[in-house]
């Protein structure tokens, strides 16, 4: 979750994976960083890198506090609230008084996603289209056409960190265990503008399946649920198999000794 603060308005970008506001307070502690009072307070823009429950599961927190406005998650609010008439081609601003923000739809982890830059601080918010872990692709098409717009978008701008919304690895690049929430010895969370240069050549690299390339590592989870539910059909077919055979032996065997007990 990160939080912008311009001289009229604030962003938040995503409201993370707690709903329960007495476990992790999250809008009375956005609340109390913004400038004025209860009556003053400045206005508050909520969005999101992509709908993913993990990403909004706190937007219930903000629903009904005053001043502050959440942008829906689903793809029609997404391109209706950004105004992109060319989706997922077209750009949107984001002004929050003397500090503006790009938007860019980066879609390919899922179809709502987009990605942020903040033309002051030279910041890209990357949400799940990039960051130090496993790069989870539905549309490895749409992933590669978002990387090469990003990449032209970048190119000539001042990039001071890419900040994405997970850390997978730890320092030697290697992953932790799905769902892990023990990260000893946790890689950095920036990456750099080099990696988002480097994410189209890697994403052109992508089986559809299962890529490691470089320190990318590409998975579309779908299919390896479904490559893996198919494997464990066929050891599944093979005990089944092995143990009829088994049994049919058995039986074999004990007819024999039957029809030798009978001889004797």
């Amino acid at each position: 979750m990160y939080l912008l603060i311009g001289s009229t308005n604030a962003l938040l970008i995503d409201t993370g994976d707690v709903a329960d506001a007495n476990q992790m307070p999250l809008a009375k502690t956005v609340m109390q960083l913004l400038p004025g009072d209860d009556a003053t307070k400045m206005p508050l823009l909520v969005v999101h890198t992509h709908r993913h429950l993990d990403h909004r599961a706190g937007d219930g927190q903000f629903m009904h506090l005053s001043n502050v406005q959440v942008v829906g998650f689903d793809v029609e609010s997404v391109r209706r609230f950004y105004k992109v008439a060319n989706w997922p081609k077209g750009l949107a601003q984001i002004n929050l008084g003397d500090r503006t923000v790009d938007v860019i739809p980066t879609p390919g982890h899922n179809e709502t996603e987009v990605s942020f830059y903040d033309r002051d601080t030279g910041l890209f918010f990357s949400g799940d289209f990039l960051l130090p872990g496993r790069l989870l692709i539905d549309d490895a098409n749409a992933d590669l056409a978002s990387a090469e717009r990003v990449a032209v978008f970048v190119r000539d701008r001042p990039i001071s960190s890419v900040l994405g919304g997970h850390i997978e690895l730890d320092a030697s690049g290697e992953t932790f265990p799905w769902e892990s929430q023990y990260h000893p010895n946790e890689h950095v969370l920036q990456l750099t503008k080099d990696d988002l240069l480097a994410l189209p050549a890697a994403i052109r690299s992508f089986n559809g399946f299962y890529t490691r390339s470089g320190t990318f590592i590409m998975i579309n989870s779908m299919r390896m649920l479904i490559v893996w539910a198919v494997l464990a059909g066929v050891v599944l077919i093979a005990l089944v198999m092995i143990l009829v055979l088994y049994i049919r032996r058995r039986r074999r065997a004990r007819r024999l000794r039957a029809a030798g007990g009978g001889q004797s």
